[in-house]
């Protein structure tokens, strides 16, 4: 929003210097970005006196003259009729830049030096006179600026609006701010909004027009009304002064009063051509069938069945809101004008304004919301200045259609809460000063409550709350001491989820395990590179509503492929080698409407060398019994206790090698998987090498581990060990003969711990059958072991073994 100090002093006396005032905007949330002197282009230019004018030796319209410019006298070629001697003029010295880009610099004219350019008003864009050099007041000393000689001092403020302050879109509502901060009693003079008698004519506007409003959700409220005789001309030097100003181009004078009007009371304004206006009508309604529309800009634009259109008998004449079409357009011939002043939807006019693509200042104010009650001032206002600048008559009578009447929003303020809010200490009266400061007006209804009645120019004002920022902005920022909030003696433990997810990650950075992030969002193909059957509750993806891309469209219900991802971005770079893991939620669709499920995960990838390169050792790949052990690792650091590992099945694991993926039970239950990647899988990944991967759901791992550790004493009398082999059958599981053992071993205290440490299949076994070793240490702590006492009950181990899995005994 640009702001003209010399505009905004027709509204209000301002009495503070510009940087000042700059500070004091910014401070009230109008954030002043910067200002600068409108008539800086004037630099170099100064008053001059004619001392000496002669006839040109060479040129029958061109003068010579002697211009005193203060300290010395310059030549100057002059061609303007007016120039004599003894007048004073406004004289461009060389280094001068003129409107256009106009350099002065020292040259010849037909042989004639000359030292600048006497100027006239319309060469300076002070006002439109082109007959000749601007005769200046006698009184003037030469070598005054003309800026400081003609008092030209006025200054451009921008300024950055918030969306929620439409109201400063207009300088009537800067004005009111200002008053805020101004001398007491600094009141706003608001301009006449009344027909001027003798500019009505016996025309009535009801012969001649008729509105009909089809889409009242989209336009509330219309008014319009109708100029006649009109003299469409160029605007008169003030109107085109205030608008260049604020960096408006002028057009014509009837849209030139438009735009005038918009900037003064922030109302949008749309001028027709009455006589192209087939029927007299204005229909607002939604653009329906049509598809196409020319607006002013000479642009076709297509249509959406919902925007909302000003059409009249048989077309579309605007883009409600937006822009006018060319096919109403004011020219030269228009001889009678319709007025528009509406209130239209914001949401309607922002849609139709990014659909279109069009940002005009119409749009601008409507799509932020403009007065609901200030649509007839405005058109009072555009009319009788229109009359009077373009010689015209107005018709009797203004249509002004509303679907209802806009409410008075009443707000109750308890100033205890405020204060609190604010960390203030304002007395009730000083809010209710503050308030009625910017035109809210406010009722005491007791000692701690305020009913304050929101002006219908502040759409953004609607709560309380709303209220209390009103009154921190203009109290004052800086006046609100600072305070901190108390902090608590005592330190708050973590919940026991945050403190788990941080112990996991450090166990598995500890085993040299890199973490992770990526997004909660995936492809939408992702269950299908997983392989994933259609009635997989992993295919429960929920979409998301405006994806990032078309890559991350759907939220995840793993992390396996996140890690795949990682492991082919890491591959591609020659980095073959890699241990990955990563902790996050994965969300599972329940049904439309409804938050999805979440469950937190900790997934885990090994690809590469099971061990680092060393001058020492040969470089061995990974296998599943890494991954297993890793997880078993992390098992064991959480002091979980016993696990079982038992045979994936193909259904619930498609995504992993056949034979080589097993389900992780704790106390019977799968708490989750380890396995190797399938080929096919890697394939989907664009991948070569083989990839072993883990994911564990981290609920289950939160009621399993224990809160506290049990410590125990150093042992003082030694183990002694004892080896179990068994031949069995080779579909017999390993971990199922440990459970077995595990099992006794909670019966006998004398059993300390139990490890497969062989496994045999080869020739010297039958077909069909393998070799399982397994050591099994015995400690008491209580006294020293002998032979006799555990050799009774290593023999039981071996016989309940051989029993329960038809196991052989080697020979």
């Amino acid at each position: 929003m640009k702001v003209s100090l010399s505009w905004l002093k027709q509204y209000i006396s301002v009495d503070s210097a510009p940087s000042e005032m700059a500070a004091k905007l910014t401070m009230a949330g109008l954030e002043v970005e910067s200002y600068s002197q409108i008539y800086n282009y004037l630099d170099h230019v100064v008053v001059g006196r004619v001392e000496k004018c002669e006839k040109h030796p060479r040129a029958d319209k061109l003068s010579c003259c002697s211009v005193n410019v203060g300290e010395k006298e310059v030549a100057i070629v002059c061609g303007a009729p007016n120039v004599k001697k003894g007048m004073n003029v406004s004289c461009a010295l060389p280094g001068a830049v003129l409107p256009g880009e106009f350099k002065i610099k020292k040259s010849k004219l037909r042989g004639e030096v000359s030292e600048g350019m006497l100027c006239s008003a319309a060469e300076l864009k002070l006002n439109s006179d082109t007959a000749g050099i601007m005769d200046l007041d006698s009184n003037l000393l030469p070598g005054t600026p003309l800026v400081e000689a003609l008092g030209l001092s006025d200054y451009m403020f921008d300024i950055d609006l918030t969306p929620n302050r439409p109201d400063c879109l207009s300088m009537i509502g800067v004005a009111r701010e200002i008053a805020v901060f101004q001398e007491k009693n600094a009141d706003i003079t608001i301009p006449d909004a009344e027909i001027l008698q003798d500019k009505l004519c016996d025309v009535l506007i009801e012969d001649l027009v008729k509105v009909d409003i089809f889409d009242p959700d989209l336009c509330p409220g219309y008014a319009a009304g109708l100029l006649v005789d009109v003299k469409v001309k160029p605007s008169p030097f003030w109107l085109r002064q205030r608008l260049e100003s604020v960096g408006m181009a002028s057009i014509n004078n009837i849209v030139d009063i438009t735009n005038f009007v918009m900037m003064e009371t922030g109302q949008p304004l749309h001028a027709f051509d009455y006589d192209l206006l087939t029927g007299g009508r204005i229909e607002v309604k939604r653009a329906g069938s049509e598809t196409k529309f020319t607006t002013l800009d000479e642009k076709e634009h297509k249509l959406e069945p919902d925007m909302l259109m000003i059409c009249d008998g048989e077309k579309s004449v605007a883009l409600a809101g937006v822009m006018g079409g060319m096919n109403s357009e004011i020219s030269e011939n228009t001889t009678r004008v319709l007025v528009e002043s509406a209130y239209f939807n914001p949401v309607s006019v922002r849609k139709t304004a990014r659909k279109t693509g069009i940002a005009t200042d119409a749009s601008h104010r409507f799509e932020r919301g403009v007065d609901p009650r200030g649509t007839k001032k405005a058109l009072v206002r555009a009319l009788t200045l229109m009359a009077k600048v373009s010689d015209a008559s107005i018709a009797k009578g203004i249509i002004d259609q509303h679907s209802k009447k806009s409410e008075r929003i009443e707000i109750k303020l308890n100033t205890d809460a405020l204060n609190r809010r604010l960390g203030t200490d304002l007395s009730l009266s000083v809010i209710q000063e503050i308030l009625e400061s910017v035109e809210f007006k406010v009722i005491v209804e007791d000692e701690k409550t305020l009913k304050v009645e929101v002006p219908s120019f502040r759409v953004d004002v609607l709560l309380p709350e709303d209220l209390s920022e009103e009154v921190a902005r203009l109290w004052g920022y800086d006046n609100i001491k600072t305070s901190f909030p108390a902090m608590p003696a005592r330190q708050e433990r973590l919940s026991p989820k945050i403190i788990l997810r941080d112990r996991v990650k450090d166990i598995m950075k500890g085993y040299g395990f890199s973490e992770a992030v990526n997004y909660s969002f995936t492809s939408p193909d992702s269950c299908d590179k997983l392989n994933l059957a259609g009635d997989d509750e992993r295919r429960s993806i929920e979409a998301v509503l405006n994806p990032i891309s078309e890559d991350l469209a759907v939220l995840r219900t793993s992390l396996i492929p996140g890690l795949l991802e990682n492991m082919k971005q890491n591959v591609s770079k020659q980095v073959e080698t890699l241990r990955l893991f990563e902790t996050g939620n994965v969300f599972f669709a329940i049904k439309k409407g409804l938050q999805p499920k979440e469950r937190e995960m900790i997934a885990g990838l090994w690809t590469g060398a099971s061990s680092e390169n060393s001058w020492h050792s040969k470089k061995v790949e990974c296998d599943f019994f890494d991954i297993k052990g890793a997880v078993e690792g992390l098992f064991q650091a959480l002091d979980v206790g016993d696990l079982n590992f038992s045979r994936a099945s193909e259904e619930m694991y498609p995504y992993f090698k056949k034979g080589y993926a097993a389900v992780i039970k704790k106390d019977g239950r799968v708490i989750g998987s380890v396995g190797q990647i399938d080929p096919l899988v890697l394939k989907n990944f664009s991948l070569k090498q083989n990839a072993f991967v883990f994911d564990i759901d981290m609920s289950f791992l939160l009621e399993i581990v224990p809160q506290s550790t049990v410590s125990s004493p150093l042992p003082k009398y030694p183990s002694i060990s004892r080896d179990i082999t068994i031949i069995v059958d080779c579909d017999v599981e390993a971990g199922d003969v440990h459970s077995s053992i595990k099992v006794i071993m909670e019966k006998e205290s004398l059993i300390e711990d139990v490890f497969l440490f062989d496994l045999y299949q080869g020739d010297s076994l039958a077909a069909g059958k393998k070799s399982l070793s397994f050591r099994v240490v015995y400690r008491s702590f209580e006294k020293t072991l002998k032979e006799k006492k555990i050799k009774g009950l290593h023999s039981r181990i071996s016989k309940i073994l051989v029993d329960k899995f038809k196991a052989d005994l080697p020979s």
